[in-house]
């Protein structure tokens, strides 16, 4: 079978499971009200107003029901009737009321089986026996129309496959995502916490994910140096006029916080890093020769996102962003851009990423600039990406107001997808603050501007390295690369001498000398992901060496504390 007709089979099955699911809540709770059940990319939901909270023990009930409605085997059969005949099959559900009157045609589309019947255009298949394997997963909130202001409502999801084999599968890679899980393995590994008092969606990085965040941020100034860009940085606030000026308030204000007033002039919290950038350029008249100039910033921003939106350090309302931007002429655009992709491409090879998606977003409904600028802006990406030879998927309508972009996703060691680099070409936001460079002829022309970063969010992308290794960090990243571990306490010295031995080479090594039992430590010290541990006792304290074991819970034997060091070493260097 085809990959589209494969997918469309799969679509199919997941909307009719969604019904059955339905129509046995329906059997189980007659006063429901029904919201909305639509197929989602791992499955489906159904969102219902209920008498009373599920909880977990419901889903086996409502599974059971779905079961013997699966063995009915009936048929999925569908109906045009008119909006008035609509109204009074559903005069007792308010929600698809309220859908009913957006639906600007005069007829609509039903599908009945069983005793259900649904507003919906489908498709289905044929019968509700043609179900194989079918799992419900979870009970959540949610706001109906995604409105907080609107009622409540309690949302299943569930999965749906051609078989139990496949099912088992998808099961047993979620328990693996369950396990790779940023938010469990940031708790566990000691590496950040929000906390109420604070704030949902504001991040406080413990000593453990700080040090992974500066390991990752020295190496991306480091191989940003080497490129020629110069490194700044910028305010956190600004005057509201900025943003005016800049379009950000016109367009984007949903994902802005409020402005506060200071001294009668009203201040804003960044969305963005640009704004800086631009008025360091304009502080000084530019030449032709002066460019490109490459600005480079960890500008960390605000942007207001719902709550029930936010996720770990996923989805936050202040971040960090690797940002730059690129002010260049004309004639150089293509070759900057080029660049650009290559450092996106290196950086991502870098931290052990080689899958991913390329998007070429384009022209949204609301734009700033005319549709000239946005068509000269877009092919300057899509000749880069055809130079480059790299497979890319157009995803219309989905560039920001002032640009086009290339968007990459990167795909982790389960599949899932991040936002990953995002590089955007802008004819407009020169204009709008009037900046330029003067020309070999001595007038002023016209700059073009690049926006971009390699990694995007440092939150979000050490969310991703997180549950990319399950936490078992790459040695070059381990917060904590050996631990040496004394047998008894009279070989403590020993192992301290060891850890400064270690750390004098630039190793992050500490020892564990609590009073604890030894295969404690070694455990405890693989269930934090530490790369190495080093076991000391009488005959290591006299060989100069240590019995080595890796996280892996592989032992690998004796060796010298000079082979040791240099074998961590050049795992750090090689970046294995």
């Amino acid at each position: 079978m085809k990959r589209e007709a494969r997918d469309e089979q799969l679509e199919r099955m997941q909307h009719s499971a969604a019904h059955v699911m339905a129509e046995a809540v329906q059997h189980l709770f007659p006063e429901a009200k029904f919201g909305i059940g639509p197929t989602i990319e791992n499955g489906f939901y159904y969102d219902f107003e209920l008498p009373r909270p599920l909880t977990p023990d419901d889903l086996p009930v409502i599974e059971d029901k779905m079961g013997e409605f699966i063995l009915r085997d009936a048929s999925f059969v569908t109906e045009q009737m008119s909006k008035k005949r609509a109204r009074e099959l559903f005069a007792d559900q308010p929600y698809k009321l309220e859908l009913l009157e957006e639906i600007p045609e005069a007829d609509v589309t039903i599908y009945k089986h069983g005793s259900f019947w649904d507003l919906c255009r489908g498709p289905h298949l044929n019968s509700t026996g043609e179900l194989r394997a079918v799992k419900l997963t979870r009970i959540a909130g949610a706001y109906w129309r995604g409105d907080e202001k609107r009622p409540m409502l309690q949302r299943i999801y569930g999965v749906a496959f051609e078989s139990e084999e496949q099912l088992g599968e998808y099961l047993q890679r979620q328990a693996e995502a369950a396990k790779r899980d940023h938010r469990k393995l940031g708790k566990d590994l000691d590496l950040f916490s929000t906390h109420e008092e604070i704030g949902p969606g504001l991040i406080c990085w413990h000593p453990r994910g700080a040090l992974v965040r500066r390991i990752i941020e020295d190496y991306w100034k480091d191989e940003h140096d080497k490129r020629g860009y110069d490194i700044i940085y910028t305010p956190h606030i600004a005057k509201l006029d900025l943003w005016k000026t800049s379009g950000h308030w016109e367009f984007y204000r949903e994902s802005l916080y409020p402005p506060m007033e200071i001294e009668g002039q009203h201040y804003m919290l960044r969305p963005m890093n640009c704004l800086g950038h631009i008025l360091i350029y304009k502080s000084r008249l530019r030449s032709y020769r002066d460019l490109p100039i490459r600005y480079a910033e960890l500008g960390t921003v605000y942007r207001y996102e719902r709550t029930g939106v936010l996720y770990g350090m996923a989805r936050v309302r202040g971040f960090t962003q690797d940002d730059a931007h690129i002010f260049c002429r004309p004639d150089q655009v293509e070759d900057e851009l080029l660049e650009v992709v290559r450092l996106a491409q290196f950086m991502m090879s870098s931290f052990g990423f080689e899958e991913y998606e390329v998007f070429l977003s384009t022209r949204p409904e609301r734009y700033a600039g005319t549709a000239a600028m946005w068509e000269e802006a877009t092919e300057s990406l899509r000749h880069v990406l055809d130079r480059l030879a790299l497979d890319y998927e157009e995803d219309p309508g989905e560039g920001v107001f002032y640009g086009p972009k290339i968007d990459v996703k990167l795909r982790d060691a389960l599949g899932h997808e991040w936002q990953g680099p995002t590089i955007q070409v802008d004819f407009n936001l020169p204009q709008r603050f009037h900046f330029c460079y003067i020309g070999e002829d001595g007038s002023e022309h016209s700059v073009t501007m690049i926006h971009r970063t390699v990694l995007g969010a440092m939150e979000r992308f050490v969310a991703c390295l997180t549950e990319h290794y399950g936490g078992a960090f790459p040695v070059w990243l381990a917060p904590v690369q050996a631990v040496i571990i004394p047998i008894a306490d009279r070989h403590a010295d020993y192992a301290h001498g060891v850890e400064a031995d270690l750390r004098s080479e630039g190793v992050r090594a500490i020892v564990d000398d609590r009073s604890e039992r030894m295969n404690l430590k070694i455990r405890e010290a693989q269930l934090e992901k530490v790369p190495y541990m080093l076991i000391v006792g009488d005959k290591e304290v006299a060989s100069a060496s240590a019995s080595l074991r890796a996280r892996s819970n592989e032992d690998l034997g004796p060796e010298a504390v000079a082979a040791i060091k240099s074998r961590i070493k050049t795992a750090i260097e090689s970046r294995s």
